[in-house]
């Protein structure tokens, strides 16, 4: 159904629609990674009760904790990056949207080719270069929303993105240092037989070491370079505040541009018409 799906997107979403789904599937990863993680702290855990060392027993509560927390940040992150893919879908949408301009415009001017090749006297011509003039118009609209919407969009995506990276990668380097103190309180020297362990004497440290992971995380704030975003001008219809016009009513300024495209072109093709017929009288 996925595979079907993406068919039927207009050609001008398809290399984002495939994107954005992509994503879906990584962001399916990266929560997977925290429930896995979860598990992991509860089993480590477990595991340290089960060994009947105290010593062991307490780092490896500890550090269960400490997981479990790293493991809060993978599902955080993963909901940062639905934000940032929720933000690709706007210019997905936005592509989808120009996409039947484009074809109609295309049309039109299929049309008109082959009217002019076949009956270049045909009184349908007029009317179907005055359809080709609002088509145009329409178009430029759709054009000019189109490129606005994606480079707005699109840079605070990735604003969004990069941002949360940063976030988990510091928040990580916090729990995964503060895991290695509280590492630090095993004493691993070697005993012989019959040699009896010295009590645990590190649990207020440790405890002490998780509360310094918790104000660590509380004070944690990003110290990111910013995105500079230029675009806050933008109207609703994603065209500068000042301007007014939309798709669906194209304004006369809008008009006149692509009449004059129209005339261009036409001018153009003349132009070629004639060197064709001087070209073999000149040999």
């Amino acid at each position: 159904m996925s595979s079907l799906r993406g068919m039927q997107q207009p050609e001008l979403s398809k290399k984002l629609y495939k994107l954005i789904k992509t994503e879906n599937h990584a962001i399916g990863a990266f929560e997977s990674a925290g429930r896995e993680t979860q598990s992991i702290a509860n089993q480590l855990s477990e595991w340290g009760e089960s060994t009947e060392d105290d010593a062991v027993s307490e780092v490896s509560d500890k550090l269960a904790v400490l997981l479990a927390e790293i493991a809060d940040q993978e599902d955080m992150f993963a909901q940062n990056l639905e934000d940032s893919r929720g933000v690709l879908k706007q210019i997905r949408n936005t592509e989808s949207s120009v996409q039947p301009s484009r074809n109609q415009k295309a049309k039109i001017q299929d049309e008109i080719q082959k009217l002019k090749y076949k009956e270049p006297e045909s009184t349908k011509l007029p009317i179907l270069e005055q359809e080709l003039v609002r088509a145009e118009a329409q178009s430029l609209v759709a054009e000019a929303q189109l490129t606005n919407i994606t480079r707005q969009k699109f840079k605070e995506a990735y604003d969004l993105r990069t941002a949360a990276i940063i976030e988990r990668a510091e928040k990580q380097i916090i729990l995964a240092t503060q895991a290695r103190r509280v590492l630090n309180l095993l004493d691993d020297t070697p005993i012989v037989p019959g040699e009896e362990r010295q009590l645990f004497a590190g649990s207020s440290q440790a405890q002490n070491i998780l509360n310094d992971a918790e104000t660590a995380l509380r004070g944690w704030s990003p110290s990111l370079e910013g995105v500079q975003m230029h675009s806050t001008g933008l109207g609703t219809n994603a065209m500068p505040a000042s301007t007014t016009e939309s798709l669906e009513s194209p304004s006369s300024t809008t008009m006149v541009t692509a009449q004059k495209r129209i005339e261009e072109r036409e001018r153009a093709q003349e132009e070629g018409r004639e060197e064709a017929v001087v070209a073999p009288s000149s040999t």
